[in-house]
């Protein structure tokens, strides 16, 4: 079977910059997430986090359109098999553990609607900037799935009651929402306020002591020794749930829309 086209679409591109290492994605899918954007962005983490030159790091994805769509339909229309379905979600695991890995503070700018991973995602990260039109929405119920993979960050970052209300009823909450829940630091009126906000964090950052940022690090993630284990898991959860008849046919409605 062939490979739909807009998996192997979109890109992944890094810079660095008086200390500051810029990751940014993007996918003409809604800056959706398929296998091998998520690949190149758990390598430039991981790139990132032992490059002495790289004091601090952002990540940030391309467009004016959504922050991340979360995981690509096309990709979980091929899945086939257990195998393939373990391997996809894998992905989204693979990141997390990265992130939070990285002795580096992480700013993700989030400039739009983030969905499904990329809440995930953006809870992996250590400082979040949003705009106010940046909702979020966990919407991987409604096809068949569960937030299983991104679960356990956004449910440290929200708690388990914010978690567990955005897992069950799959409604937008708007940026106000998720800055009072903690998934973003501040949000700011304009794309402009915000690419100041986070150049400014960014900046201070990385003339901060990068031990002293190291260790607090540490500190975040103090518990999550596990995860490796745990998304493992999770990952095998999800691609097992993605070959239901249900689920197929839940994804097929939502790609066709």
């Amino acid at each position: 079977m062939p490979e739909p086209a807009d998996i192997n679409a979109g890109h992944v591109t890094t810079s660095i910059d008086q200390g500051i290492g810029t990751i940014e994605f993007f996918h003409p899918k809604g800056n959706s997430l398929p296998g091998a954007i998520l690949a190149q962005l758990a390598d430039s983490v991981r790139s990132f986090g032992t490059d002495p030159n790289v004091k601090a790091i952002i990540l940030r994805s391309g467009g004016s359109g959504p922050f991340c769509g979360g995981a690509s339909f096309a990709e979980l229309q091929a899945v086939r098999d257990k195998v393939m379905g373990k391997k996809f979600f894998s992905g989204f695991a693979n990141l997390i553990i990265a992130m939070k890995d990285a002795p580096k503070f992480i700013i993700c700018r989030v400039h739009g609607k983030a969905v499904g991973g990329g809440v995930g995602v953006t809870a992996a990260s250590d400082y979040a900037l949003a705009t106010n039109s940046a909702a979020v929405k966990l919407s991987e119920l409604t096809v068949g799935i569960g937030p299983f993979v991104v679960g356990p960050v956004i449910e440290k970052k929200i708690g388990t009651g914010a978690f567990a209300a955005m897992s069950v009823d799959a409604e937008w909450r708007d940026a106000e929402w998720a800055r009072q829940h903690g998934l973003y630091a501040a949000t700011y009126a304009t794309m402009d306020a915000l690419d100041a906000a986070v150049g400014q964090i960014a900046t201070k950052l990385a003339s901060c002591n990068p031990e002293a940022m190291a260790l607090l690090k540490r500190v975040f993630w103090e518990g999550t020794n596990d995860w490796r284990a745990l998304l493992a898991a999770r990952a095998e959860m999800s691609g097992t749930l993605v070959l239901s008849e249900f689920t197929k046919r839940a994804i097929g409605l939502s790609a066709g829309r």
